[in-house]
């Protein structure tokens, strides 16, 4: 299996895990704005391999998703921002142009230091 994408979360803003009980999770590179990084999980930025797909899958500390919809500018936003908002609902079709959808339960916690990635 390949990498697509692979990042180490560093800082949990004040907000980000009420995300969770809507079956969402958003992420944002290290150095976003103050307002922005209290509702994300901020990560330390990597390159990307190649292009993340439905079929693929997210790891997500140590638990696999199986990626289901990838919206139009999802990599563009992850490759330039570290933005991306994963929604746990299994949708076949992207809500949103910068939405990635995956299928499984929506983890209860993220731990600091919780690595995330996606692989072909």
């Amino acid at each position: 299996m390949q990498t697509i994408y692979q990042t180490t979360i560093t800082h949990i803003g004040d907000f980000a895990r009420e995300a969770l009980s809507d079956q969402m999770l958003i992420t944002f590179r290290e150095g976003a704005p103050q307002d922005i990084q209290d509702y994300c999980f901020i990560h330390q930025h990597g390159q990307t391999q190649g292009e993340l797909h439905s079929g693929a899958y997210m790891d997500l500390a140590g638990v696999r998703y199986p990626v289901t919809a990838v919206g139009d500018v999802a990599m563009q936003n992850l490759r330039e921002l570290g933005h991306i908002t994963l929604r746990f609902d299994g949708r076949d079709q992207a809500e949103f142009p910068g939405s990635v959808h995956v299928k499984g339960m929506t983890p209860e916690d993220i731990p600091l230091g919780s690595i995330l990635k996606f692989i072909d």
